[in-house]
């Protein structure tokens, strides 16, 4: 069986035995959210932040299909129990959100704190929101398979009109071929299959009726097109003790991006709520 990639953030001086998984989006890497990992587990050194390239991504490959969000979530599971890992929580933005609702629903019941960033639970068959996305794909499948340098990729992202920093950031795909020039480690069609599930999928029940108490904690940009009118509702409809709503300012679908410090507080708040009722159950 394929083994997924990961690498672990822990605090200065910790040995942590709790753990928060980091899920990327679609055609991202385990190296995304690590700058903000460390500044999670700085402000809460009982747990270590994994961060792991989920499969046929970065240098997750070779898994077999199918390629689904609920395959994802199998991944996960089995690399947590053959590392011993208690996993108390899970991050996740966009394809990465709903991998994560996937594991707490088949999880061990251990999960205390669940967030979505930006990550709409249920499906979207007309893929609302997620267009620059397909984009991207277009764009990659169009690319030759070996290009001569970084900097003529970049160039070839750029000129289908992608931005600079979408084209830099698709760059770190790029590995050695095996003569001279450079190929994208990415299968894209195991990627399509990904996303095409994760439009199809529908986890509303998950958060509408979680499996067992623990915190579901949706946290979306306020011009982002993931969440409609009705999406926004409908979230809003199951705020409650655990299960949490907030609208980030002056943020899109990269909420990470756009306004990492308002979401980073986001977090920290509901952690430190969990870990406030998590002691009092215990007393």
């Amino acid at each position: 069986m394929s083994e997924l990639s990961h690498v672990t953030v822990v605090a200065p001086g910790t040995m942590p035995t709790e753990w928060i998984l980091i899920l990327h989006g679609i055609l991202g890497t385990k190296s995304n959210w690590r700058v903000l990992a460390r500044r999670i587990v700085e402000a809460h050194p009982r747990f270590g932040a994994l961060l792991v390239d989920l499969r046929m991504h970065g240098d997750s490959q070779g898994f077999a299909p199918p390629h689904t969000v609920e395959a994802c979530a199998d991944d996960l599971l089995a690399h947590a129990a053959k590392h011993e890992l208690n996993v108390r929580g899970v991050i996740g933005h966009s394809f990465g959100g709903k991998v994560a609702l996937a594991y707490f629903q088949k999880s061990p019941r251990n999960l205390e704190d669940i967030f979505l960033i930006d990550s709409l639970p249920g499906a979207r068959p007309t893929a609302r929101g997620s267009e620059g996305t397909l984009q991207t794909l277009d764009v990659l499948d169009a690319m030759p398979k070996v290009v001569p340098t970084r900097e003529a990729f970049i160039a070839t992202i750029v000129e289908a009109g992608l931005s600079q920093a979408v084209a830099q950031w698709l760059a770190m795909n790029l590995v050695r071929a095996a003569g001279e020039g450079f190929t994208l480690k990415l299968d894209l069609s195991a990627i399509r299959a990904l996303i095409r599930d994760y439009f199809d999928v529908d986890l509303w029940p998950v958060v509408e009726h979680p499996p067992y108490a623990a915190g579901v904690h949706m946290i979306i940009g306020d011009t982002s097109d993931v969440f409609d009118a009705s999406d926004r509702k409908r979230a809003l409809s199951l705020v409650n003790e655990r299960t949490t709503f907030d609208v980030v300012a002056n943020a899109g679908h990269w909420v990470h991006v756009d306004a990492p410090e308002a979401m980073l507080a986001l977090i920290d708040q509901r952690l430190r709520e969990s870990s406030t009722r998590a002691s009092s159950t215990k007393a």
